[in-house]
């Protein structure tokens, strides 16, 4: 019986060109499909938890990003000597450099992502400010181009009238954002601005928008192949946000009447056709009290809050990512796609909301993970890892599904008070916090959330039935500890699993 091609795998070998609990959710999908992956990993992640899930592993080099994850020539080194058919980037790192889009594409490797004059398009923010204009996408009033002298920010800004907030043109993500709410504030703000996005994308330039007043951030996530397709697959509550950037995330939103909901998709599938879009990406809008919208940019890559989207549609994103890479029409139509329940997720970071949420690296001596109807942990961490400095401090992200969003809540307040994380401090308890606050329980978010209600010493205590767990923690790695405090003892190694992967290596 011949195989059609649907049924055979939709490449052989795929690179994941990325690290931590996107690798793993990578790894995890080429297996469902039939494919071998190939982990990369710098120094300290040696025994990270991608590296023991994927099928082949290859280090990169040191620890800092720039001298492993974002060298472009070695990992296209491993991808020739892995003989890999694709490369998949993650989110972060290189996943919106159209350069590495290129050098894929030159060495003869499919990128899964979009093209690189898509990412090229709207990677430069104001570039994609005036294509959606163009395109008859609403957008945010502020500065046409890229301003680069301090005079023009100040005219802008002036004529726009405060508050304003300053982007960084190469980039988003948070960096190079600074809200600005009088004229005196703008030349620190700018200096700041600038300085942050010379060092997160190698150009200090900046623009200039309106600030809106207690606006919500809500994204639709799009799916486009290399027939014509595009769709939409609903939209993403993103306001809860610390330093501009999301810790907790729901789908759908609350805020949004069916009208506008309809709208917005609509609007975010032009705006995909407008850079003839392929594969998954999100388009982001802010929402102003009265439901209007506006486009605020387009991630060309897999979100780190698509899970919620795959909760409530039943659509696996990146088996959608890499079967569309591979050429295949897209697996769902648009009237396909019909949201069911509430889901939400929570980003469970090793950083200390007392703290201004700075990063509290170190080893985890014990991780008690949640489980049970309704609940998933992506995760890229184990009981014996060690946290590092060099990266993101994102442990995992906890979602919970349920058929309202009252249930949602409930499911998510369940499973935060069964999480155990022993060693380095996490944003647990804020997550408590938060879920259980009255504003946040009838819907009333913005993107000031955060600054508005919290204040260090507000989250709730671990949970009860959490204590004898911690507390019989605490005294299981204070005996095991040896008297020089060398810390915790290292994770067990599988000899036949390693031994393998040498053998692999040098075949």
């Amino acid at each position: 019986m011949a195989t059609s091609p649907s049924d055979r795998p939709p490449f052989r070998r795929v690179l994941v060109a990325n690290r931590g609990e996107i690798a793993v959710r990578v790894i995890r999908a080429c297996r469902e499909l039939g494919i071998e992956s190939v982990a990369v990993y710098s120094d300290p992640d040696r025994s990270a938890l991608h590296v023991r899930q994927a099928d082949l592993a290859y280090p990169i080099g040191p620890a800092p990003a720039a001298e492993s994850y974002l060298r472009i020539d070695t990992l296209l080194a491993v991808a020739r000597a892995a003989g890999v058919e694709a490369v998949h980037p993650g989110y972060g790192f290189l996943s919106e450099q159209a350069a590495f889009a290129r050098a894929c594409a030159d060495a003869g490797l499919v990128f899964i992502g979009p093209p690189a004059a898509a990412i090229a398009a709207m990677g430069d923010k104001v570039a994609a400010r005036r294509l959606m204009r163009q395109a008859g996408v609403p957008v945010v009033p502020g500065s046409d181009d890229a301003l680069d002298s301090d005079a023009e920010v100040e005219r802008v800004a002036h004529a726009i009238g405060f508050p304003v907030m300053l982007k960084a043109a190469g980039g988003g993500g948070g960096k190079g954002m600074r809200l600005v709410t009088q004229a005196s504030q703008l030349p620190s703000a700018l200096r700041a601005a600038r300085s942050e996005a010379r060092s997160a994308f190698g150009d200090d330039r900046v623009y200039v928008e309106k600030a809106m007043v207690r606006p919500r951030h809500v994204e639709v996530q799009v799916l486009g192949d290399t027939h014509g397709n595009v769709i939409h697959l609903y939209e993403r509550e993103c306001s809860i946000q610390r330093r501009h950037q999301k810790v907790i995330e729901e789908a759908p939103s609350p805020a949004l009447d069916e009208d506008t909901r309809t709208a917005m998709g609509r609007v975010a599938v032009q705006a995909a056709r407008a850079v003839a879009y392929t594969g998954a990406g999100t388009v982001e809008f802010l929402v102003d009290p009265a439901r209007r919208f506006y486009f605020l940019e387009m991630n060309t890559r897999i979100q780190v809050e698509h899970p919620v989207t795959e909760a409530v549609t039943g659509v696996d994103l990146v088996k959608a990512q890499i079967e569309v890479a591979a050429g295949r029409p897209l697996p769902v139509r648009q009237q396909d796609v019909v949201p069911r329940g509430w889901a939400i997720e929570c980003r469970i970071y090793a950083e200390d909301p007392e703290r201004n949420f700075l990063p509290a690296p170190g080893t985890i001596a014990v991780l008690r993970v949640p489980g049970g109807i309704g609940i998933r942990d992506d995760t890229g961490v184990y009981e014996g890892f060690t946290v590092s400095t060099f990266y993101d401090p994102l442990l995992s992200k906890l979602v919970a599904w349920g058929a309202t969003r009252e249930e949602a809540i409930g499911r998510m307040r369940r499973a935060l008070g069964e999480y155990t994380v022993v060693g380095p401090t996490t944003n647990l308890a804020f997550h408590r916090w938060a879920l259980a606050h009255p504003a946040f329980q009838a819907g009333d978010i913005d993107t000031g959330f955060i600054d508005r209600h919290f204040r260090p010493g507000m989250p709730t205590a671990a949970p009860a039935t959490d204590l004898p767990v911690i507390a019989a923690a605490i005294a299981a790695v204070a005996q095991s500890t040896p008297a020089d405090g060398a810390g915790a003892p290292a994770p067990l190694r599988s000899r036949w699993r390693d031994r393998a992967r040498r053998e692999a290596l040098r075949e």
